[in-house]
């Protein structure tokens, strides 16, 4: 999205964690901001004080106030999941906010592989919410824009299990968790994570001239609390011994992601390099340069429950027309452009 660099810095990406529209990109001077950093002040000793003298003050200060003031900061913010020191608009490396550099069409345009997992949200949330008024109270505190249509369209969207005994939320694990934390847990998951993704693939393969967007969806269930949670594909992609040595399907599993990984790095398609995995099936870019697999995405261990102790094997990767959250998607991306300042 640094259109300002000169040089070109990276030839293809790799990108978890989200997307460029899953941070939330203020103004420097943003309420919020401001709040942190009046905050780390008074931490470091150097707060109410005339602006000039405060960055001689902070320059003064051993490293060691200035990291423990700071992660201070982070700390109080963690709860909320409004975290402190967020990116701002610099006007030099982020010089736009990530939608409107999207609808540009200007960024540096890279073949991408990107994905999110199927439970994102799950270490993030509050674990025992227990009421509506949780939900709601952790989503207005977390996107105070949110007006009162956006919440109530939020709270039929995800269907409340207190009221609705039909809901896909309804919590029947016996884990000592609350009864909302599921819902709680999808809702988070694809507006920080899932949905920012898809962005990326939607936006990034606009033009059909453009350089490929490869979508994956990571759907291992790891553990019975988080599911397939964040991060857990990391160890998959690089092959690493601990997963392969799990069981057959696991080594499978990540073997494909690997080769994919790899082929992807070495060539910018996943699909190029064969291999030892040169069974698993060919992943078209989600841009659709084949005719009809526009927006089709790799699934990777749907139904394979063996580390959450289960015995299910599922499927270890499969390229398909996936819908799930296209209508909580449809909502957040509207969000997308719903600043909060």
């Amino acid at each position: 999205m640094d259109v300002n660099q000169k040089k070109t810095l990276f030839h293809k990406a790799i990108m978890d964690s989200g997307g460029h529209t899953a941070r939330v990109v203020h103004p420097p001077e943003s309420k919020l901001n401001e709040a942190h950093f009046e905050e780390f002040l008074e931490l470091t000793g150097c707060g109410n004080r005339p602006e000039h003298e405060i960055l001689p003050c902070l320059r003064a200060l051993p490293s060691s106030t200035i990291i423990e003031s700071g992660q201070k900061i982070y700390e109080q913010s963690n709860p909320s999941v409004r975290w402190a020191w967020q990116p701002v608009l610099d006007g030099d490396i982020i010089s736009r906010r990530p939608i409107d550099a999207w609808k540009s069409g200007k960024w540096n345009k890279v073949p991408i592989f990107t994905g999110s997992a199927h439970n994102e949200g799950a270490m993030y949330v509050p674990k025992m919410a227990s009421t509506t008024e949780d939900f709601d109270s952790f989503f207005r505190t977390l996107l105070p824009q949110l007006s009162d249509k956006d919440v109530a369209d939020l709270n039929k969207l995800y269907s409340d299990p207190s009221k609705n005994r039909d809901s896909e939320y309804v919590e029947t694990r016996p884990l000592d968790i609350g009864s909302q934390y599921k819902r709680a847990e999808a809702a988070y998951g694809h507006y920080a994570y899932t949905c920012p993704v898809r962005q990326t693939a939607i936006w990034g393969s606009k033009s059909s001239s453009g350089p490929p967007v490869y979508l994956y969806h990571w759907a291992l269930n790891k553990t019975a609390l988080y599911g397939a949670n964040h991060g857990d594909q990391m160890r998959y992609q690089t092959y690493n011994a601990e997963v392969r040595s799990i069981s057959p399907k696991q080594d499978e599993i990540a073997g494909f992601m690997h080769a994919y990984a790899t082929s992807f790095i070495v060539h910018g398609d996943p699909n190029r390099i064969k291999g030892k995995f040169d069974g698993r099936p060919k992943w078209l870019p989600f841009s659709g340069q084949e005719g009809r697999e526009v927006g089709k995405t790799m699934i990777f261990g749907e139904g394979n429950d063996e580390r959450a102790g289960g015995s299910g094997l599922g499927t270890s990767a499969e390229f398909l027309d996936y819908k799930w959250a296209e209508k909580e998607c449809s909502f957040w991306w509207k969000q997308t452009e719903n600043f909060e300042d």
